[in-house]
């Protein structure tokens, strides 16, 4: 009984490749892994990508049977091979790096070949046998690289973009959760680091549960620049090689298979070329790392110690913090979220060099944006689901600690000024700070307030939301 051949022959423009018999991909796809041996992330780490190239492979068959161009055995063969892809199936042979040179045409071409073989199975034709379904003449009719590759960027990045919005909203709910576990828990607000005057630790949860409540509506926001595709473009926006009717057509097909309300540009040559709505999206993103690790800066101060920090809330315990000091225990949850938006903020200027650098009718960097992107999407969207379930939820407030500083802080003091001037609370202020004695002490040994008026001015709900107060004798 004879073996079956470990290998089969393709060919392409610069000759004959030996490839492995069992593999989906080809020639094409051969080369790109010798040219490209770059970070060792194939693009099937990104299986949005991935499904995003079959939807757009699929849409196109239909399209193309529709407008008679494709043969209905050969578009349902096609189709076929694309819905197994929708279905997570093949994903192992989409294997060229995520950083390519020329313009994403590997990727593309990664898709065309392993797609093309599936469906010459689907036919009982051996892989590679192209003279009955071709890579490029029939997977890839009325298309390009430069067509099929940003529409693919861009239906991937729009299904991450509300997963990530998903993520966010939960990490939003659990500061949320906080803020009214924590309503009457009376502190000192700060300024550059110096007591300013009270609020509730209530409070300054839920300005982080707004800050992220924000960002969810600015990333809605970008998506619907992401909705504009350049499908039917082909090479440089002149639509060459596809029928009149393909671009609207194609694109409704689309819409209809993957489920996001895409739109043709108007003017798909400067659609082709414009990155711009990449480096919106981009710029969003790192506005959300920013804000995110703004309040990780905070959760690492509030919870600094335990003796000799801060010591105002107890971040819950994830692990040992120290190889040399028994006890010691890090804010490793917010640590981890302070790295991925360092990283996001690199991949935003990564995305604005990439964008800046293209050149005529086309950016050939697109493979670094899409890299970028999807790596920001993952990691924030993992970022505030950790912080929200490892960190946040088990937060606790040392509510005597934060009572203590209020009523030692010279800054009530603030809170007073309405009641005896502002020349007497400078003095108070002054005094209290030399001495070390409570404002209170001093305000009533003046006998500037009443200890029933002090007491009514000091109480939370009067020190941390805007009240009438008296108005000052001339």
């Amino acid at each position: 009984m004879n073996a079956q051949p470990s290998h089969r022959i393709e060919h392409d423009l610069l000759g004959d490749r030996e490839i492995p018999a069992a593999a989906y991909y080809g020639v094409h796809t051969l080369r790109a892994l010798e040219n490209f041996d770059i970070t060792g992330i194939s693009i099937a780490v990104y299986p949005d990508l991935i499904r995003a190239l079959a939807q757009i492979k699929k849409a196109a068959a239909q399209a193309n049977q529709q407008l008679g161009l494709l043969d209905a055995v050969r578009a349902d063969a096609i189709v076929a091979a694309c819905n197994e892809v929708i279905d997570n199936r093949l994903h192992q042979e989409f294997v060229v790096d995520v950083i390519q040179g020329g313009a994403g045409t590997s990727t593309n071409m990664n898709a065309n070949e392993v797609i093309a073989n599936r469906a010459l199975e689907i036919l009982g034709h051996a892989k590679g046998d192209f003279k009955h379904l071709h890579p490029n003449e029939h997977v890839n009719m009325s298309q390009s690289t430069n067509d099929v590759y940003p529409t693919a960027l861009k239906l991937a990045t729009y299904v991450g973009i509300f997963r990530l919005v998903d993520a966010m909203a939960y990490l939003r709910r659990a500061f949320e959760r906080k803020a009214e576990e924590f309503a009457d828990v009376l502190k000192m607000g700060r300024t550059q680091l110096q007591d300013a005057v009270p609020m509730t630790l209530g409070q300054e949860f839920s300005t982080y549960a707004v800050m992220l409540g924000e960002d969810e509506e600015r990333l809605k926001e970008a998506a619907l620049l992401i909705r504009e595709m350049n499908l039917g473009a082909t090479a440089i926006g002149t639509g060459i090689n596809a029928h009149p009717d393909y671009a609207p057509l194609v694109c409704r097909r689309l819409a209809e298979i993957s489920g996001v309300p895409v739109v043709t540009a108007p003017n798909l040559i400067e659609a082709t070329q414009d990155c711009g709505s990449f480096v919106q999206l981009s710029g969003v993103l790192k506005r959300v790392a920013v804000k995110l690790s703004k309040v990780c800066n905070d959760l690492r101060l509030l919870s600094s110690g335990p003796r000799a920090g801060f010591g105002e809330i107890n971040l819950p315990p994830r692990q040992a913090g120290s190889s040399i000091m028994p006890g010691k225990v890090n804010p490793v949850i917010p640590e981890v979220v302070n790295q991925i938006a360092f990283e996001v903020i690199g991949n935003d200027t990564t995305v604005t060099f990439a964008a800046e650098a293209g050149q005529l009718q086309l950016n050939a960097f697109e493979p670094i944006i899409a890299h970028s992107l999807f790596k920001s999407v993952l990691h924030l969207g993992k970022g505030c689901k950790t912080l929200a379930d490892y960190c946040v939820d088990g937060i606790t407030a040392n509510r005597e600690t934060l009572r203590a500083s209020v009523e030692r802080s010279i800054g009530i003091v603030t809170a007073l000024n309405p009641y005896i001037g502002y020349a007497n609370a400078t003095e108070i202020a002054a005094e209290a700070h030399l001495s070390g004695r409570g404002v209170a002490e001093i305000v009533l040994e003046r006998k500037l307030m009443s200890p029933e008026q002090l007491a009514d001015v000091l109480r939370p709900e009067v020190l941390t939301r805007p009240q009438m107060i008296p108005t000052q004798a001339a």
